[in-house]
Protein backbone atom coordinates (compact mmCIF):
# COMPACT_ATOMS: atom_id res chain seq x y z
CA UNK A 1 0.00 0.00 0.00
CA UNK A 2 1.04 3.50 -0.67
CA UNK A 3 1.48 5.85 2.74
CA UNK A 4 2.56 9.68 3.13
CA UNK A 5 5.36 10.01 5.89
CA UNK A 6 7.29 12.68 7.00
CA UNK A 7 10.57 11.83 7.35
CA UNK A 8 11.69 15.30 8.60
CA UNK A 9 11.61 19.12 7.86
CA UNK A 10 10.20 19.51 4.55
CA UNK A 11 10.31 15.98 3.83
CA UNK A 12 7.49 14.26 2.85
CA UNK A 13 7.25 11.02 0.86
CA UNK A 14 4.26 9.56 -0.64
CA UNK A 15 6.19 5.55 -0.15
CA UNK A 16 5.83 2.40 -0.29
CA UNK A 17 4.43 0.64 3.03
CA UNK A 18 3.61 -2.77 4.49
CA UNK A 19 0.02 -3.37 4.16
CA UNK A 20 -1.79 -3.58 7.30
CA UNK A 21 -3.53 -6.34 8.61
CA UNK A 22 -6.67 -6.05 11.67
CA UNK A 23 -5.79 -7.76 14.81
CA UNK A 24 -8.80 -9.06 17.30
CA UNK A 25 -10.77 -6.26 17.87
CA UNK A 26 -9.55 -4.25 15.21
CA UNK A 27 -11.05 -3.34 11.59
CA UNK A 28 -8.99 -2.29 8.02
CA UNK A 29 -10.49 1.19 6.81
CA UNK A 30 -10.02 2.10 3.55
CA UNK A 31 -9.01 5.85 3.96
CA UNK A 32 -10.76 8.29 1.35
CA UNK A 33 -10.51 11.99 3.45
CA UNK A 34 -7.56 13.00 5.53
CA UNK A 35 -8.24 16.73 7.02
CA UNK A 36 -4.53 18.26 7.18
CA UNK A 37 -4.43 20.29 10.73
CA UNK A 38 -2.33 22.63 12.16
CA UNK A 39 -0.21 20.14 14.04
CA UNK A 40 0.37 18.44 10.32
CA UNK A 41 1.62 21.62 9.40
CA UNK A 42 4.51 21.95 11.97
CA UNK A 43 5.18 18.41 12.22
CA UNK A 44 5.92 19.23 7.96
CA UNK A 45 7.80 22.45 8.20
CA UNK A 46 9.23 22.45 11.53
CA UNK A 47 9.84 18.66 12.25
CA UNK A 48 7.98 18.81 15.14
CA UNK A 49 4.66 19.97 17.35
CA UNK A 50 5.68 21.94 20.30
CA UNK A 51 7.58 19.79 22.32
CA UNK A 52 6.59 16.89 19.93
CA UNK A 53 9.91 16.49 17.68
CA UNK A 54 9.98 13.52 14.60
CA UNK A 55 12.46 10.96 15.28
CA UNK A 56 11.28 8.64 13.06
CA UNK A 57 9.18 8.46 9.89
CA UNK A 58 5.85 9.96 10.69
CA UNK A 59 2.48 9.44 8.67
CA UNK A 60 0.47 12.77 9.67
CA UNK A 61 -3.29 13.07 10.01
CA UNK A 62 -6.43 12.18 12.45
CA UNK A 63 -8.89 13.85 10.89
CA UNK A 64 -10.48 11.29 8.66
CA UNK A 65 -13.60 9.81 6.29
CA UNK A 66 -13.01 5.73 5.42
CA UNK A 67 -14.56 2.67 4.42
CA UNK A 68 -14.31 -0.42 6.18
CA UNK A 69 -12.25 -2.44 3.92
CA UNK A 70 -12.38 -5.80 6.37
CA UNK A 71 -13.81 -6.62 9.42
CA UNK A 72 -13.16 -10.36 10.72
CA UNK A 73 -15.74 -10.40 12.93
CA UNK A 74 -18.04 -8.93 10.22
CA UNK A 75 -20.24 -6.48 12.19
CA UNK A 76 -19.05 -4.13 9.93
CA UNK A 77 -19.86 -4.51 5.91
CA UNK A 78 -17.30 -3.87 3.46
CA UNK A 79 -17.97 -0.68 1.67
CA UNK A 80 -19.57 0.87 5.39
CA UNK A 81 -18.97 4.70 5.72
CA UNK A 82 -17.15 5.55 8.98
CA UNK A 83 -14.89 7.91 10.75
CA UNK A 84 -12.40 7.29 13.70
CA UNK A 85 -11.99 8.52 17.57
CA UNK A 86 -8.28 9.33 17.22
CA UNK A 87 -7.59 8.75 21.12
CA UNK A 88 -6.50 6.42 22.80
CA UNK A 89 -6.94 7.03 26.37
CA UNK A 90 -4.10 6.41 29.12
CA UNK A 91 -4.87 5.14 32.50
CA UNK A 92 -7.03 7.30 35.09
CA UNK A 93 -5.53 9.77 38.06
CA UNK A 94 -6.99 11.56 40.51
CA UNK A 95 -9.08 14.69 39.99
CA UNK A 96 -9.74 13.59 36.53
CA UNK A 97 -11.41 10.15 36.55
CA UNK A 98 -14.62 11.93 34.54
CA UNK A 99 -11.95 13.65 31.99
CA UNK A 100 -10.36 10.23 29.89
CA UNK A 101 -8.87 12.87 27.53
CA UNK A 102 -6.86 14.62 30.07
CA UNK A 103 -5.31 10.80 31.33
CA UNK A 104 -1.40 10.23 31.16
CA UNK A 105 -0.44 7.97 28.66
CA UNK A 106 -2.82 7.92 26.50
CA UNK A 107 -1.89 8.96 22.36
CA UNK A 108 -3.56 9.91 19.87
CA UNK A 109 -3.02 9.15 15.43
CA UNK A 110 -0.36 10.95 13.59
CA UNK A 111 1.16 12.09 16.74
CA UNK A 112 5.00 12.36 17.49
CA UNK A 113 4.32 12.23 21.38
CA UNK A 114 5.00 8.82 21.93
CA UNK A 115 7.85 6.55 20.56
CA UNK A 116 7.72 4.71 18.57
CA UNK A 117 5.34 7.49 16.99
CA UNK A 118 1.39 6.66 16.49
CA UNK A 119 1.44 6.76 12.94
CA UNK A 120 -1.80 8.38 11.26
CA UNK A 121 -4.96 7.98 8.68
CA UNK A 122 -2.77 9.80 5.54
CA UNK A 123 -2.31 5.81 3.56
CA UNK A 124 -4.65 3.76 1.60
CA UNK A 125 -4.99 1.47 4.44
CA UNK A 126 -5.30 2.10 8.87
CA UNK A 127 -6.37 -0.43 11.13
CA UNK A 128 -7.92 0.90 13.88
CA UNK A 129 -9.47 -0.50 17.18
CA UNK A 130 -13.25 -1.40 16.89
CA UNK A 131 -14.31 0.48 20.46
CA UNK A 132 -12.53 3.84 17.96
CA UNK A 133 -14.33 3.33 14.97
CA UNK A 134 -17.85 5.40 14.43
CA UNK A 135 -20.22 4.18 11.71
CA UNK A 136 -21.40 7.63 9.15
CA UNK A 137 -24.98 8.52 8.18
CA UNK A 138 -25.17 6.98 4.30
CA UNK A 139 -26.77 10.90 4.15
CA UNK A 140 -23.21 11.95 5.08
CA UNK A 141 -21.26 12.92 2.11
CA UNK A 142 -17.92 11.40 3.21
CA UNK A 143 -16.14 15.05 2.52
CA UNK A 144 -17.87 16.55 4.83
CA UNK A 145 -17.44 13.44 7.20
CA UNK A 146 -14.13 14.29 7.71
CA UNK A 147 -14.70 17.66 9.55
CA UNK A 148 -16.23 14.92 12.83
CA UNK A 149 -12.80 15.31 14.52
CA UNK A 150 -12.37 19.48 14.19
CA UNK A 151 -15.90 20.28 14.68
CA UNK A 152 -15.58 17.56 17.73
CA UNK A 153 -12.57 20.29 19.23
CA UNK A 154 -15.14 23.07 18.63
CA UNK A 155 -18.18 21.29 20.32
CA UNK A 156 -15.79 20.73 23.29
CA UNK A 157 -14.27 24.18 23.35
CA UNK A 158 -18.08 25.33 24.12
CA UNK A 159 -18.50 22.65 26.81
CA UNK A 160 -16.08 24.02 28.82
CA UNK A 161 -17.19 27.18 28.05
CA UNK A 162 -20.33 26.20 29.99
CA UNK A 163 -24.30 26.67 28.69
CA UNK A 164 -24.23 29.49 25.98
CA UNK A 165 -27.54 29.53 25.05
CA UNK A 166 -28.80 33.35 24.61
CA UNK A 167 -25.81 34.46 25.26
CA UNK A 168 -23.31 36.93 22.79
CA UNK A 169 -20.13 35.34 21.69
CA UNK A 170 -17.23 36.16 20.13
CA UNK A 171 -14.57 34.16 18.13
CA UNK A 172 -11.01 35.46 17.64
CA UNK A 173 -9.53 34.03 14.54
CA UNK A 174 -11.57 31.95 11.75
CA UNK A 175 -9.32 29.80 10.44
CA UNK A 176 -10.96 26.13 10.57
CA UNK A 177 -11.85 25.76 14.10
CA UNK A 178 -12.85 28.88 14.18
CA UNK A 179 -15.18 28.55 11.60
CA UNK A 180 -16.50 25.57 13.20
CA UNK A 181 -16.26 27.03 16.56
CA UNK A 182 -19.62 29.88 14.52
CA UNK A 183 -21.39 26.81 13.73
CA UNK A 184 -20.59 24.95 17.44
CA UNK A 185 -22.13 28.01 19.71
CA UNK A 186 -24.75 28.46 17.43
CA UNK A 187 -25.57 24.71 17.73
CA UNK A 188 -25.88 24.79 21.25
CA UNK A 189 -27.55 28.31 21.63
CA UNK A 190 -25.85 31.23 21.76
CA UNK A 191 -27.86 34.45 20.73
CA UNK A 192 -25.28 35.83 18.34
CA UNK A 193 -21.88 35.31 17.46
CA UNK A 194 -19.11 37.55 16.16
CA UNK A 195 -16.13 36.69 14.01
CA UNK A 196 -12.62 38.17 13.07
CA UNK A 197 -9.69 37.72 11.48
CA UNK A 198 -6.71 39.21 9.25
CA UNK A 199 -7.93 38.03 5.95
CA UNK A 200 -11.17 39.37 4.31
CA UNK A 201 -11.83 35.43 2.80
CA UNK A 202 -12.12 33.36 6.62
CA UNK A 203 -14.27 36.07 7.22
CA UNK A 204 -16.73 35.37 4.42
CA UNK A 205 -16.34 31.71 4.86
CA UNK A 206 -17.78 32.70 8.49
CA UNK A 207 -20.77 34.55 7.47
CA UNK A 208 -21.30 31.26 5.69
CA UNK A 209 -21.93 29.04 8.78
CA UNK A 210 -23.89 31.84 10.46
CA UNK A 211 -21.63 34.74 11.98
CA UNK A 212 -23.65 37.37 12.68
CA UNK A 213 -21.22 40.04 12.44
CA UNK A 214 -17.75 39.76 10.87
CA UNK A 215 -14.37 41.90 11.76
CA UNK A 216 -11.52 42.24 9.99
CA UNK A 217 -8.47 43.04 12.24
CA UNK A 218 -6.80 46.25 11.70
CA UNK A 219 -9.93 47.95 10.39
CA UNK A 220 -12.11 47.16 13.40
CA UNK A 221 -11.83 45.87 16.59
CA UNK A 222 -14.35 43.96 18.88
CA UNK A 223 -16.75 46.12 21.17
CA UNK A 224 -15.20 46.33 24.53
CA UNK A 225 -16.76 44.50 27.10
CA UNK A 226 -19.71 43.39 25.34
CA UNK A 227 -19.58 39.74 24.81
CA UNK A 228 -20.51 36.83 27.34
CA UNK A 229 -17.69 34.28 25.73
CA UNK A 230 -14.49 34.81 24.25
CA UNK A 231 -13.33 31.95 22.00
CA UNK A 232 -9.50 32.61 21.21
CA UNK A 233 -8.84 30.56 17.68
CA UNK A 234 -6.31 32.32 15.96
CA UNK A 235 -3.07 31.34 18.68
CA UNK A 236 -1.76 34.33 18.41
CA UNK A 237 -0.89 36.33 22.01
CA UNK A 238 -2.06 39.48 20.82
CA UNK A 239 -5.34 38.15 20.56
CA UNK A 240 -5.64 36.70 23.67
CA UNK A 241 -4.88 40.44 24.80
CA UNK A 242 -7.82 41.08 22.42
CA UNK A 243 -10.12 38.90 24.10
CA UNK A 244 -9.82 40.35 27.69
CA UNK A 245 -10.70 43.62 26.56
CA UNK A 246 -13.85 42.18 24.53
CA UNK A 247 -15.36 39.85 27.18
CA UNK A 248 -17.64 41.16 29.96
CA UNK A 249 -17.05 41.41 33.64
CA UNK A 250 -17.12 38.19 34.59
CA UNK A 251 -17.24 36.76 31.51
CA UNK A 252 -15.75 33.94 30.17
CA UNK A 253 -12.79 33.10 27.84
CA UNK A 254 -11.48 29.65 26.51
CA UNK A 255 -8.26 29.34 24.60
CA UNK A 256 -8.61 27.00 21.97
CA UNK A 257 -5.36 27.18 19.78
CA UNK A 258 -2.24 26.32 20.48
CA UNK A 259 -0.18 28.90 21.61
CA UNK A 260 3.70 29.25 21.44
CA UNK A 261 5.36 26.97 24.09
CA UNK A 262 7.19 29.60 25.32
CA UNK A 263 6.70 32.66 27.89
CA UNK A 264 4.56 35.26 25.32
CA UNK A 265 3.80 39.55 26.33
CA UNK A 266 -0.14 39.76 26.85
CA UNK A 267 -1.63 42.31 28.70
CA UNK A 268 -3.78 40.54 31.09
CA UNK A 269 -4.68 43.69 33.34
CA UNK A 270 -8.31 43.61 32.80
CA UNK A 271 -8.61 39.83 33.80
CA UNK A 272 -8.22 40.90 37.53
CA UNK A 273 -10.40 44.23 37.18
CA UNK A 274 -13.22 41.99 35.40
CA UNK A 275 -13.18 39.30 37.27
CA UNK A 276 -13.08 36.83 34.24
CA UNK A 277 -12.37 33.21 33.72
CA UNK A 278 -9.80 31.94 31.59
CA UNK A 279 -10.29 28.71 30.48
CA UNK A 280 -7.82 26.12 28.61
CA UNK A 281 -9.33 23.66 26.12
CA UNK A 282 -8.20 20.22 25.31
CA UNK A 283 -9.14 18.18 22.11
CA UNK A 284 -12.36 16.14 23.00
CA UNK A 285 -14.20 13.37 24.87
CA UNK A 286 -17.63 12.01 23.46
CA UNK A 287 -18.20 15.21 21.54
CA UNK A 288 -17.49 13.34 18.25
CA UNK A 289 -21.18 11.79 18.01
CA UNK A 290 -22.90 14.64 18.71
CA UNK A 291 -20.44 16.62 15.55
CA UNK A 292 -21.17 14.00 13.60
CA UNK A 293 -25.41 14.50 13.70
CA UNK A 294 -24.56 18.08 13.35
CA UNK A 295 -22.84 17.31 9.75
CA UNK A 296 -25.04 15.38 9.00
CA UNK A 297 -27.94 17.63 9.43
CA UNK A 298 -26.28 21.00 7.97
CA UNK A 299 -24.69 20.70 4.07
CA UNK A 300 -23.40 24.50 4.92
CA UNK A 301 -20.62 22.31 7.06
CA UNK A 302 -19.43 22.26 3.14
CA UNK A 303 -18.09 25.68 2.91
CA UNK A 304 -15.23 24.58 5.60
CA UNK A 305 -14.00 22.52 3.27
CA UNK A 306 -12.24 24.13 0.43
CA UNK A 307 -9.98 21.72 -1.43
CA UNK A 308 -9.60 18.12 -1.70
CA UNK A 309 -5.74 17.28 -3.20
CA UNK A 310 -4.22 13.90 -4.17
CA UNK A 311 -2.46 12.72 -1.66
CA UNK A 312 0.06 11.80 -4.16
CA UNK A 313 0.38 15.96 -4.16
CA UNK A 314 0.51 16.37 -0.50
CA UNK A 315 3.48 19.01 -0.82
CA UNK A 316 0.58 20.86 -2.57
CA UNK A 317 -2.04 20.11 -0.30
CA UNK A 318 0.16 21.43 2.53
CA UNK A 319 1.27 24.84 1.13
CA UNK A 320 -2.39 25.19 0.64
CA UNK A 321 -3.45 24.49 3.89
CA UNK A 322 -0.86 27.27 4.92
CA UNK A 323 -2.20 30.26 3.01
CA UNK A 324 -5.52 31.68 4.70
CA UNK A 325 -6.29 33.22 1.84
CA UNK A 326 -6.75 30.29 -0.48
CA UNK A 327 -7.92 27.96 1.98
CA UNK A 328 -9.92 26.77 5.13
CA UNK A 329 -9.91 22.94 5.49
CA UNK A 330 -7.53 21.31 2.91
CA UNK A 331 -8.72 17.52 2.54
CA UNK A 332 -5.95 15.15 1.21
CA UNK A 333 -7.60 12.74 -0.93
CA UNK A 334 -6.65 8.76 -1.01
Amino acid sequence: MKTLAIHAAEDLRWEDAPEVEPGPDQVRLRIKYVGICGSDLHYYYQGANGAFVITEPLTPGHELSAVVDLDPSGEYAPGTPVTVHPARYGTSAPGIEDRPHLWPGGDYLGSASVTPHRQGAAAEHLVIDRANLRRLPESLPLKRGALAEPLAVSLHAVTIAGDVTGKKALVLGSGPIGLLAVAALLHRGAASVDATDVRPEPLERARALGADRTILVGEETPEHSAYDVVLECSGAPISLSSAVQAVRPAGIIVQVAILPNQDIPVNLAALVAKEVQLRGTQRFDTEIDEAIELLAEDARFDAVVTQSIPAAEAESAFATARDASLSAKVLLEL
